[in-house]
């Protein structure tokens, strides 16, 4: 989920195909002008999995909204294919002056699942989550225990399916971003908040109590191997209990191209699915990763 995410081209590269958080937001990079402005960079992961089997398959997607319940189950296969792809642009640079600093960046990111293999219902494509966003990031200069604040900040994203009722799931969100990173590591913590809509309008009553109302990415790169690790969760107890951890884990292979693993636990692993608990595990290759 801030699907909080980083790399990208920077001044210095650390090794072949990875750049550090800093060098991905462009942090501190003194040399960037209006010739580099609205240039499509790599934002969160580019991957595809192949095989996507989940343990539990949602063939009766609901919601407290009664317009957006599924009346009949669907005829859903258990393995899909799913792919993701993701950028971002500066469209902005040191909006607060050189010595503050403050750029604004728009990021696009969409994930597809597809039934590839439900041959006997023509290899529909199940879900496809469309999220853009507009970011302010300004960079935060200080060390602690041994490890560099790279930024704050503070943006819009709005995150939808495309579909219309009773499958349509959609919401909008302010999100708060906080960088930090060391050599090998990269940390990003988004708390959000959910821009409430009129009863009658709300696909999804109550996602925040699923998906979660904030979330902390720890990525890991060494050598030929990067790991990733995203936790969600409601920050509430009770009923509203709930979360998710997702685990991606990538070894190159040759040059950018790299063996991934995916494995997903919990609710809200798709829109469709936000009120669905699930356990998910993809195999397949990617490009680019949080690193």
């Amino acid at each position: 989920m801030v699907n909080l995410s980083v790399r990208s081209q920077g001044l210095f590269k650390k090794n072949k195909d990875t750049y550090s958080l800093s060098e991905s937001w462009q942090i501190n990079d003194t040399l960037t002008n209006q010739k580099d402005l609205f240039k499509f960079k790599t934002y969160k992961p580019l991957y595809i999995l192949f095989a996507n089997y989940t343990n539990n398959v949602n063939e009766l997607p609901t919601s407290d909204n009664p317009d957006n319940v599924v009346p009949e189950p669907l005829p859903l296969g258990d393995t899909e294919l799913k792919f993701q792809i993701s950028f971002k642009t500066m469209a902005l640079k040191n909006i607060f002056g050189n010595r503050i600093g403050g750029d604004i960046w728009i990021g696009y990111s969409q994930t597809s699942r597809w039934q590839v293999y439900n041959k006997s219902q023509s290899r529909p494509f199940r879900e496809t989550n469309y999220e853009p966003e507009v970011m302010l990031l300004v960079p935060t200069p200080y060390k602690i225990f041994g490890i560099n604040g790279v930024f704050a900040g503070i943006g819009y994203n709005h995150q939808s399916n495309g579909s219309s009722n009773p499958l349509s799931r959609s919401w909008h969100r302010i999100i708060m971003q906080f960088g930090w990173e060391t050599n090998d590591l990269s940390i990003v913590l988004r708390p959000w908040w959910r821009l409430q809509e009129k009863p009658e309008l709300d696909n999804n009553p109550g996602i925040e109590n699923y998906i979660g109302r904030g979330d902390l990415m720890v990525a890991y790169e060494k050598g030929r191997h990067d790991i990733s690790l995203i936790g969600r969760h409601s920050m509430r107890s009770g009923d509203d209990n709930h979360g998710s951890l997702q685990m991606d884990y990538a070894f190159r292979i040759y040059d950018y191209l790299k063996l991934h693993l995916q494995v997903f636990h919990g609710y809200g692993e798709s829109l469709i699915d936000y009120n669905h608990k699930q356990t998910i595990v993809g195999i397949g290759v990617s490009l680019v990763e949080w690193r």
